[in-house]
């Protein structure tokens, strides 16, 4: 009887997913980043719920107000109710940061993943035109994209992002392939003559699925501050969208009058980001067993 369990399943052997979500659960900053995450994604589904005002209705005859019953964080300098546009503003910042990364991710990964597998010419030229955008910062190439394009609007300036975040999502798949192919598995795969797209899909992608869930956590965070940039800069999504950018651009007129109109935009970018890249963080620790209970 003990034989047959033994035959069943070893004894000793875990589940690597579920190892890796009790060492993601361990790290208090990968808790901590995840809470403001899911704090995010609550305000962003009930606040547009709750709020009592329209985000982009003006009521110049109440403008500048402190928070109240009736605004609870004030208003801005149109009569706009500031926790309104917030609301609204997280449920956009997320649909726009989701959008540009699995943009960016669906596009980048099977490039890197072809291109570490193929090498030869083809790596060279994909690697070279890699290069070229990597040596336009991040925030350049993003402008020029949302410029060169058009009409700014959400799928325009996620794809943008996504843009811009193409370099590196490629040369992390390529690199994560390189490892993978000289493996074993992958060659006794050639040997027994596995078609290109069954390797790619069953063999190569699940074994740098990790690295791919990690980066596309920690790219959230920088397509939402992107997005605010070019928002910001005016080259975003336009007046009257409650877009966090465009609200600390309007404050800075009337930064002296009242700061919230720019302080809670700002909070709210920040903490947004810190989540991503705190959960990224512990994600990282948590898929790679070397670094589990550093």
């Amino acid at each position: 009887m003990t034989e047959d369990k033994q035959a069943g399943q070893e004894p000793g052997i875990q589940n690597p997913w579920r190892t890796a979500a009790g060492s993601f659960l361990a790290s208090r900053t990968a808790v901590v980043g995840m809470s403001l995450i899911l704090m995010l994604l609550l305000f962003g589904a009930v606040g547009p719920v709750v709020a009592q005002h329209d985000p982009i209705k003006q009521d110049l005859l109440n403008r500048f107000l402190g928070p109240s019953s009736v605004n609870w964080l004030g208003t801005d300098h149109m009569g706009r109710d500031l926790f309104s546009r917030l609301a609204y503003g997280a449920r956009l910042s997320l649909t726009l940061s989701l959008t540009a990364v699995v943009i960016g991710v669906g596009v980048g990964v099977p490039i890197g993943i072809f291109s570490g597998f193929r090498g030869g010419a083809v790596d060279n030229v994909i690697m070279r035109l890699v290069d070229v955008m990597m040596a336009i910062p991040t925030y350049l190439l993003a402008i020029l994209v949302a410029s060169l394009i058009g009409r700014p609007t959400i799928m325009i300036i996620a794809t943008a992002v996504a843009v811009s975040m193409l370099p590196g999502v490629v040369r992390m798949s390529r690199a994560e392939t390189l490892g993978i192919k000289t493996s074993a598995m992958v060659e006794a795969a050639n040997a027994l003559g596995v078609p290109t797209g069954r390797l790619f899909f069953r063999h190569i992608l699940p074994n740098i699925l990790g690295p791919i869930v990690v980066l596309a956590t920690l790219r959230m965070g920088t397509a939402i501050l992107v997005e605010a940039s070019l928002s910001f800069l005016g080259l975003g999504l336009s007046v009257p969208t409650p877009a966090w950018g465009l609200m600390i651009n309007d404050g800075l007129k009337y930064i002296d009058r009242n700061s919230w109109m720019s302080i809670l935009p700002g909070l709210a970018i920040m903490f947004t980001v810190l989540g991503f890249n705190l959960m990224g963080d512990g994600l990282r620790d948590a898929l790679d067993p070397r670094l589990r209970g550093r």
